[in-house]
């Protein structure tokens, strides 16, 4: 005759066997109805994008091509911006933006940017803002953007304004567009 702690045993035993079972069952079920990738892909759905507010400053660290819509006379229509972490402050960004005077052909280079210039600023809840320097010392033009819906990160849009010493009073706003490069 069996005492009540070897029934307890069995029971516990039990227990444990049928929990296990059960939870094998529910983890075939979930493999056997989770997404698939299409046919010759080896890729799962992906994965939804982070909203605005939960972006980081290191998920925008590499490259990036810049568009301006109706630059100064002077500036190129695009540049190339490479945004890595601030020396200084970890959460920060820090960078260059290079442009190309060249493909402003026909106007003057306009005084007070350089062809590389340096940038130092934030992402602030979904919100880019960046200084950017011709000599390391004085702003020369400040980035304003925001995240574009759905782009994961990898766009941003908001406006330039030329800061330069030779900037008009009444110099306008910039808008721009930052892709992300693979």
């Amino acid at each position: 005759m069996r005492t009540t702690h070897q029934s307890f045993i069995v029971y516990a035993i039990f227990s444990i066997a049928l929990c296990a079972v059960s939870t094998w069952a529910k983890a075939q079920d979930s493999v056997k109805n989770a997404p698939r990738a299409s046919a010759g892909s080896s890729t799962v759905a992906p994965a939804a994008c982070p909203a605005a507010s939960e972006m980081k400053a290191s998920q925008l660290f590499g490259s990036w091509r810049a568009t301006f819509a109706n630059p100064p006379a002077g500036l190129p229509a695009s540049a190339t911006v490479l945004l890595k972490r601030h020396a200084e402050f970890s959460d920060s960004l820090s960078g260059v933006v290079s442009r190309d005077f060249g493909a402003a052909a026909g106007s003057p280079t306009v005084a007070g940017h350089a062809a590389k210039a340096f940038l130092a600023g934030d992402l602030d809840g979904g919100l880019l803002l960046l200084d950017e320097s011709s000599d390391n010392i004085a702003i020369t033009g400040t980035w304003n953007g925001d995240m574009a819906a759905g782009s994961c990160g990898k766009v941003f849009t908001g406006l330039w304004k030329d800061t330069s010493k030779s900037a008009r009073d009444d110099a306008p706003d910039v808008p721009f567009k930052l892709i992300k490069l693979p």
